[in-house]
């Protein structure tokens, strides 16, 4: 039986190199900040307790947990993380998500700003090999998509699109970050 896990508790994800707090839970989702300062839904059964923080464990627990993990990674099937099924990461690139007092930026401050985030989180999304990311810049006059789009385009790995009208409208670019097999 899986460990009771509860709000606030640190986590790792057990295919991933990924660790961080609980922040949410519904049903079978759990929505996790990461070490690195990003939020992601994950299911149940890809999330197991930071052994690292455990004082207090006995055995019988750790030889469980331990199974459980080997059992949950023989019944991952690679087709779980298709295009719909794994979620994107989502960065908002609004100006009042990026710094709590935008008085005294201008334009120019505050765009270089947003595309510095951009670069920065796309760099991450490359280095853990996140496939998809969903960057949300809202609609305006189209000088930040614009400016993303100039981003985009500078990494042979990365193609860009329109992200789900449904869910962003407009405002939100898509993009997939083809990886290399590790060999």
């Amino acid at each position: 039986m899986a460990p009771n896990l509860k709000i606030g508790q640190r986590v790792n994800l057990i295919d991933e190199a990924i660790s961080g707090t609980i922040l949410q839970i519904d049903g079978e989702q759990f929505y996790i900040q990461t070490d690195d300062d990003f939020e992601i839904c994950v299911k149940r059964s890809e999330v197991v307790p930071d052994k690292a923080l455990e004082v207090d464990i006995d055995a019988d627990f750790a030889d469980q947990l331990q199974q459980k993990s080997v059992d949950l990674k023989r019944q991952k099937k690679p087709t779980n993380k298709i295009k719909g099924i794994l979620p994107p990461m989502e960065v908002d690139l609004h100006i009042h998500q990026l710094t709590a007092n935008e008085r005294g930026m201008s334009a120019h401050d505050k765009l270089n700003l947003q595309l510095n985030t951009a670069q920065s989180r796309l760099e991450f999304a490359i280095a853990k090999r996140i496939q998809r990311v969903v960057f949300i810049h809202g609609v305006g006059e189209g000088v930040l998509k614009a400016e993303l789009e100039y981003l985009f385009s500078r990494y042979e790995q990365v193609k860009y699109y329109d992200a789900d009208y449904q869910k962003y409208g407009l405002g939100a670019t898509e993009i997939y970050i083809h990886q290399n097999s590790v060999g």
